[in-house]
């Protein structure tokens, strides 16, 4: 793991309110290169909104968010735009494929988005569809993709651009338990080769137990 004196993400007193109804107080933690920390605590905690404000998704009322060095909260609707598109991966419980994209051509999107020339698009989803091992399935539309390898697809094209940050919210809640465990191993393994940061939502024990440390939420705050 890379030197915590310089970390990918810094969270410095982060609260965010929705109307009178204050859902996250003061949240303050730092994420490594190439660390995996597991965001847990019961529904309605603050979750959600926290991963919300990490991804730009959010603004948060108060506080610094850091990304590289970058202050967030305070670039413009263009700069963040590019911030996500270029450092920052999601992966989601529903996995949000484009249903008339086959597996590959999702995969490539992020790709596309930043004007990655062709012949190198290809040649990296190739890749990337291999490390997952999903190779034989490039041209099947999510329709023909079983739970598993929808949410395989999904997680090649989080880290096809080779993001800092990769966002992840409950990406085993929608699959059985053996699918589950193989998307576990999956990120673990990836993150440690590509020392990408990992930022997971989960209720799931067996989700945090793949991350170096858990930060629990309760009632919008950080209680450990």
């Amino acid at each position: 793991m890379s030197d915590m004196s310089a970390p990918v993400l810094q969270v410095n007193a982060v609260s965010k309110r929705y109307g009178d109804r204050a859902v996250l107080h003061d949240a303050t933690f730092s994420v490594a290169a190439g660390e995996r920390v597991a965001l847990t605590g019961p529904s309605g905690s603050g979750k959600t909104t926290l991963l919300n404000c990490l991804g730009g998704v959010d603004r948060p009322d108060a506080g610094m968010i850091t990304l590289l060095g970058r202050r967030i909260d305070k670039l413009s609707s263009d700069d963040l735009a590019r911030l996500r598109r270029e450092q920052v991966g999601t992966v989601f419980q529903f996995f949000h494929l484009l249903p008339t994209l086959t597996a590959a051509e999702n995969v490539e999107l992020p790709l596309q988005l930043n004007r990655i020339p062709l012949p190198e698009r290809s040649a990296r989803v190739a890749a990337a569809l291999a490390r997952v091992g999903l190779s034989a399935r490039a041209d099947a539309l999510p329709s023909q993709l079983s739970g598993g390898e929808q949410q395989r697809v999904a997680i090649a094209r989080a880290l096809i651009h080779r993001p800092a940050l990769i966002l992840a919210d409950e990406p085993t809640g929608n699959l059985d338990s053996a699918n589950g465990e193989n998307i576990l191993q999956l990120l673990r393994e990836l993150t440690d080769e590509t020392q990408t940061a990992l930022v997971l939502v989960t209720h799931s024990p067996e989700a945090a137990a793949i991350c170096h440390r858990q930060i629990h939420l309760r009632d919008g705050r950080i209680v450990d």
